[in-house]
């Protein structure tokens, strides 16, 4: 296992880095900073995404940085994870079927000594990918007269996350993040009124720290709380755009790659709770809360509004023993549910997103190495008159190889 674990991971990572530049395809990544992606590790995407109390004892818990105190000692912890993603969409006139492969995260995690450890993970953080035709849309102070608009948008953001924890105690942990955020969006609109088309096409560059602090209480063996907070961060932007409009009098060109400012983007406030309850080391159950306050950043766009966010997920698992010298023991199984009200207002309409998902991690040695898959089936929208209903199957796969190092080696 040990001589493979090199190739295993050559194979899995060149599989989806080929598609890393394509995240997402939908309508709704037209907004902000495009659709927000969160990259699970392990075993948290069977679990409806609940995982702010969880250990990081067989993966790497990369929904609170506390958690990382809990990797056995010596062990080294290296994941890479990816998803296929089938979705529809929907709305009054037609539908339309997408297939897509995206490249979620990689990532590695070590304890320092027996009361720190540290991780650092690459993933996305936003993808924008979106593309609307001859949408109609009627002129101000005018109920004749109406233009047509082309968009086209691609790219989106990067997280690079450095984690820390600490053990206070043998019951509370701490843990602080730094996501380094970074990436663009281009943006070409083609606007078209009474035989004059302007076309529009724009660079946007964004880049921002962004601080997170992470805690886990252990009540006892079997009950554990966890608490993470997000600070609100200012995400800086600078923009290149240029201008062109072509009418019966020829081509003129406004503005060719010109650089400004632009506004800024603003990353709410965000406080997750969540628990972990075991019983008889066999069923797990997972919780977690969270709330995105949107409102307090005081932000709109040109097509909706961003508004207060809150995120219900629960997760349970099933191990029959961990120990096992069966294969088919030490197989752990999962499924959970996961409610978002979403953070877009549409027509005084919010974007929700519904799913359910089942999965389970095998394992590959008598360590921690586990390839996780996770399949979840989703609904995010409505079918009204601004809104798209969006259908998506998506299948996950997460693979944590697990080695023992600085050990020194015993001669025989």
């Amino acid at each position: 296992m040990k001589k493979s674990c090199p190739f295993l991971v050559l194979v899995f990572f060149s599989s989806f880095i080929a598609y890393s530049q394509s995240i997402a395809t939908s309508p709704y990544s037209l907004y902000g900073l495009g659709s927000l992606y969160e990259a699970n590790f392990g075993l948290i995407p069977s679990l409806g995404t609940a995982g702010i109390a969880l250990p990081s004892d067989n993966f790497i818990n990369n929904k609170n940085a506390a958690s990382l105190v809990n990797i056995p000692a010596n062990n080294f912890f290296f994941e890479v994870g990816g998803k296929g993603i089938q979705s529809s969409f929907e709305d009054n006139l037609k539908k339309e079927n997408r297939n897509n492969f995206q490249f979620s995260h990689f990532a590695f995690a070590f304890p320092i000594n027996n009361k720190s450890a540290v991780s650092v993970a690459m993933m996305p953080y936003s993808s924008s990918s979106f593309k609307i035709s001859g949408l109609k849309i009627p002129i101000l102070d005018s109920s004749n007269e109406y233009y047509y608009l082309d968009v086209m948008g691609t790219g989106g953001l990067n997280n690079l996350d450095f984690s820390y924890a600490y053990r206070l105690s043998n019951k509370l942990s701490l843990g602080f993040s730094a996501s380094v955020l970074f990436g663009n969006t281009t943006d070409e609109r083609t606007y078209t009124i009474n035989g004059s088309v302007t076309s529009i096409d724009k660079k946007v560059s964004y880049s921002g720290i962004r601080p997170i602090l992470g805690s886990q209480f252990k009540m006892n063996q079997s009950l554990t709380f966890g608490l993470n907070v997000k600070s609100p961060t200012r995400v800086n932007a600078t923009k290149i755009q240029s201008v062109t409009v072509v009418n019966g009098t020829g081509t003129s060109t406004l503005e060719t790659d010109e650089k400004s400012n632009t506004d800024d983007f603003y990353l709410p406030l965000e406080v997750g709770v969540g628990f972990n309850k075991a019983f008889k080391n066999k069923l797990n159950i997972a919780f977690d809360y969270e709330k995105r306050f949107w409102d307090a950043t005081n932000q709109s766009d040109m097509y909706g509004n961003f508004s207060n966010q809150e995120k219900f997920a629960l997760g349970l698992s099933y191990q029959k023993a961990k120990a096992s010298r069966s294969y088919f023991d030490r197989i752990k199984y999962a499924a959970g549910v996961n409610y978002d009200t979403g953070y877009l207002e549409v027509d005084n309409k919010k974007i929700e997103d519904k799913n359910f998902s089942i999965g389970a991690s095998l394992p590959l040695d008598h360590l921690s190495s586990a390839l996780f898959i996770s399949y979840t089936y989703g609904q995010k929208g409505q079918i009204t008159n601004s809104l798209v209903q969006e259908n998506y199957h998506k299948l996950t796969l997460n693979l944590n190889l697990d080695g023992i190092w600085f050990v020194r080696r015993k001669l025989e």
